[in-house]
Parts: C-alpha cells; sequence; structure tokens
C-alpha cells in the first residue's frame, strides 16, 4: 500500500491596521523563507486558540502594539505543492483591528525583524508577499 503525498494545512490570523492613509506591515526575518518581504502582522494559531485570539497575541508579539478587533474582513485559501512533495493549504483570516495601545516595535528573534507603518506612496518600493498584496487592495481598493 503506498501513501499519498503528506498533506498539511496552516489556518493562521492577521491583522489589517489602517491609520492616517498607512498600512502596519511586519517586515518578514531570516527563520522566514521569503525574508526581506513585507506581509501584515500575524501568522499561525497555536493548537485550541481562537482565531481572534491568536491575531491579538500576534500582532502583540510582532509590532508591540495592542489591538481590538473591528470586524472579519476576509478569508484567504490557497494551496501547492512544495518542492519537497508536500501539499499545503493555508487558510488565512484576515481581521480588521484598530490600534489601542502600545508601542511600534521591532520583534526580537522572531518570525519578522521590522515592524512600520506603510503609506501609500512607500508600498511600490517595498517587495510584499501575496498576503500584503491582498491586504493593501483590501486597505486602499487596489
Amino acid at each position: 500500500m503506498t501513501s499519498g503525498p503528506r498533506q498539511r494545512t496552516r489556518v493562521a490570523a492577521y491583522a489589517l491596521c489602517v491609520e492616517d492613509g498607512r498600512i502596519l506591515l511586519c517586515r518578514l526575518g531570516a527563520m522566514d523563507p521569503e525574508q526581506g518581504q513585507w506581509t501584515l502582522p500575524g501568522g499561525g494559531l497555536n493548537f485550541g486558540e481562537a482565531p481572534a485570539d491568536a491575531v491579538l497575541r500576534e500582532l502583540e508579539e510582532e509590532t508591540g502594539l495592542l489591538g481590538g478587533i473591528t470586524g472579519l474582513r476576509e478569508v484567504l485559501s490557497w494551496s501547492t505543492r512544495f518542492t519537497d512533495g508536500e501539499d499545503f493549504h493555508a487558510i488565512q483570516i484576515v481581521y480588521d483591528v484598530q490600534i489601542t495601545g502600545g508601542e511600534l516595535r521591532d520583534e526580537a528573534d522572531g518570525s519578522t525583524d521590522t515592524a512600520r507603518w506603510v503609506s501609500r506612496d512607500e508600498l511600490g518600493d517595498l517587495p510584499l508577499v501575496e498576503l500584503a498584496v491582498d491586504g493593501v487592495r483590501l486597505a486602499f481598493g487596489r
């Protein structure tokens, strides 16, 4: 009996934070295959963790900011086969989040290495992962 390809599903929650015409983004660090590209703050759920709790935990871990969820913006889903033969399915839950406190800082020893507010004008100069492209579209309509 042969087994099929390995299959894995990852559920993650992300914060779409927009203030004064700027979007909050994080740059992926050395631990990520897409190092140097920018994404929305957020990440994978811990076992048993509610997505709404995960997004606020990840926001604080990656940016130092505290927030409150104001709505569910979109649920994205995609799949691919990695070069090692693994079939991967991503479910990405994007929440609208309003910043309520904290101080912007970079994450130490995590999946991201920089967090910053980015204006529309600055977006053209940044390499964005597909999730960030979707976030920009959701935030600014382009």
